[in-house]
This record gives C-alpha cells, structure tokens and sequence, in this order.
C-alpha cells in the first residue's frame, strides 16, 4: 500500500511562512537597525577644517580684491542706498573674491548653508589641499565635529568697497564667520594689501591677542565713516568729550581693538570701543564677534543682547564691541537706543 502524503492545509502554509519570516527578522534586526541608523547619521564637519578652509577662502578673495585694484578694473556700479543715503557699490573685486570664497567652501563642505554679501552664478572648481596651517595646527591640537545642519557661514568678500573705490585700502578686508547653532564660533579677518589674516576659535585660541590695557574713562571709540556725526552724539552723552576714530570696514574696527603684530600695528588705529548705531548685515560683523569672543571679548546690541547669527542677515539692534573691559559696564552708560530713529 503506497504511502499517503502529507497534505497542508492554506492556513497551515500561513503559519509556516509566518514563523520562517519570525525567526529571519530576529536573526537579522539587529543588523538592519545597525545599518539604517547608520544611513541616517548626520554629516559632521570638522571645525578645525572648516577653520583651515575658511582661512584659505579669504586670503584667495584677498588676491582677487588686490589684483582687480591693481589692475585698475574695478568696473564700479551702484547696487543701492544705505539708510543713511549712502551708494552700496559693487566693483569687480566684489564679484571675483565672492566666486573663490564661495565655491572654495561650497566645494568641500556641500551640506553647510553659506551666506555671502555678493550673488553670482558662476561657478569655480577651487578646492582645498587639506593643507592646516602650522598656526592653527599648533594651537588647535585636534579637530571639533559639530553636525553641518547647524551651521552657518557668512563671507564677506569685501569689506570697505566705498573705501576700495577711493584707494582708502588700508581699511578693505576680506572676513569669513562660521557660526554653529547661532553663535559666532570661527572668525577670519584678513586684509588684502598687507597680507595678514587675523583668525580665532571660541574655546580654541586665536593667532592675535587683546592690548595690555583699555581705557573707558574717556575711551577712544571707533565708528563709521559713513554716520560719524550721530555716534559723536550718541557716545558723548555716554561718555563726555571722548576721542572719536573714524573709519571704514567693519573688519578693519574689530582690529583695531587687538593687538596687531608690529609690522602692521604703525598703519592700524587703536581704539578701546567699536560702536554702531544704524542697521548692519551679519556678513560685516559675525567674523568680528567670533574673534573678540575666542579673546575674551564681546559684540553685542546696544541692548547687550547677543546676536543670532543664523537666517536674516540684517541685524537692526546697533553694535558695541570690546575686549579687556566689563562689557556690561560700559553698556550701562549708554543713553537709551531706539533702531527705528537710527
């Protein structure tokens, strides 16, 4: 008598398959869940290399501003007013120093947002060499990751363009921020006619140091070239008949609180405050908090509110910047701000 086969019901074939896929999905979970989390890890960036970079990104704008002014084609043009009724120019230096820093940072950290003053479609191929400076290697023993969706680049690809145009190019800098969460972390400041990059790191060093000493009583502030008679306003019923410096670029102010090594400290004034009363983008200034802030110093609102460095570029809230002095104290001097009548 031949032997009867084994016949499974449908539902049995169910529970069959059931169990098998029951028993791969444990065996295999674990390895699956290991490779999804991995796949979704966030891209981090190192600090220490976005810092190198960033250096690398001003000091090529830099060439491009020296060389656009030497070869006299500035190809100067006006791209509005400032609220003060000042022309905001654009030369050829803009636009060149904006396409090697811009496309110099894009290239080699794609995933990190990066505000520029200048807007151009052109698009260079410039990379980075993986090349860390000996300055920053010595002082930033290793590198600091930090998740690319939280930061925020700004460039400014040339600070003073009024000044540029009028061969005033001791103020022109070329800056570099890079801010992680809003805060200013990274700052370069580097000035194209003479060579020097000033650059910091919050928690990490500087290559410039703050002056031996300040003064505050009076101090000599240092303000804008463009609205001087307004903060010799402001700053005197603050401080009495204080030393007001005049002078163009943002970047250029910052410096001239610090301590500039000797061959360029004969060509840089030097002030104990930096004040500012109207309206001004965050590309003029995140650079300059950055640095004054890995030096122990501050840049605030009027208000001595900190400033968000992240999304809207336009900060509305005036300026103080300081190193070696109780910021706090000389912000309680200052008579009350409103922005909307600056």
């Amino acid at each position: 008598m031949a032997p009867m086969g084994i016949r499974l019901s449908p539902l049995g074939v169910a529970v069959f398959c059931l169990l098998g896929f029951g028993v791969i999905y444990h065996l295999y979970a674990g390895v699956l869940s290991s490779r999804i989390s991995m796949f979704r890890q966030k891209k981090k960036v190192d600090l220490r290399d976005l810092l190198a970079v960033s250096v690398k990104a001003a000091e090529l704008g830099g060439t491009e501003v020296k060389k656009v002014h030497e070869d006299d084609t500035l190809e100067k043009k006006s791209k509005g007013e400032t609220k003060e009724g000042a022309k905001e120019l654009l030369t050829l230096g803009d636009l060149q120093s904006h396409r090697k820093m811009f496309n110099l940072i894009k290239n080699t950290f794609p995933e990190v947002t990066v505000y520029s003053e200048e807007r151009d479609n052109n698009v260079d191929p410039v990379v980075w060499d993986h090349n860390i400076p000996a300055d920053i290697f010595n002082k930033v023993s290793k590198g600091q990751e930090v998740p690319a969706e939280s930061i925020t680049v700004w460039i400014d690809p040339l600070d003073a363009t009024q000044e540029y145009t009028e061969n005033l190019v001791k103020y022109v800098t070329t800056m570099v921020c890079v801010a992680v969460d809003g805060k200013p972390v990274v700052g370069v400041i580097h000035q194209p006619f003479t060579g020097f990059t000033a650059w910091g790191f919050v928690g990490q060093g500087s290559n410039l140091q703050a002056r031996s000493s300040y003064s505050i009583s009076p101090p000599r502030v240092i303000v804008s070239r463009s609205h001087s008679g307004e903060v010799k306003q402001f700053t005197q019923k603050a401080f009495g008949n204080t030393s007001i410096i005049v002078a163009g670029g943002a970047g250029y102010k910052v410096l001239s609180l610090l301590e500039m090594p000797a061959n360029e400290a004969n060509s840089m004034d030097q002030a104990d405050l930096y004040v500012h009363i109207t309206y001004i983008k965050k590309w003029d200034i995140c650079a300059g908090a950055a640095l004054l802030k890995a030096l122990g110093g501050q840049m605030t609102t009027l208000k001595g509110e900190d400033i968000d460095y992240s999304g809207a570029p336009l900060n509305r809230g005036g300026l103080l910047a300081s190193v070696g002095v109780d910021h706090m104290a000389v912000m309680k001097k200052l008579p009350e701000f409103d922005p909307e009548k600056h």
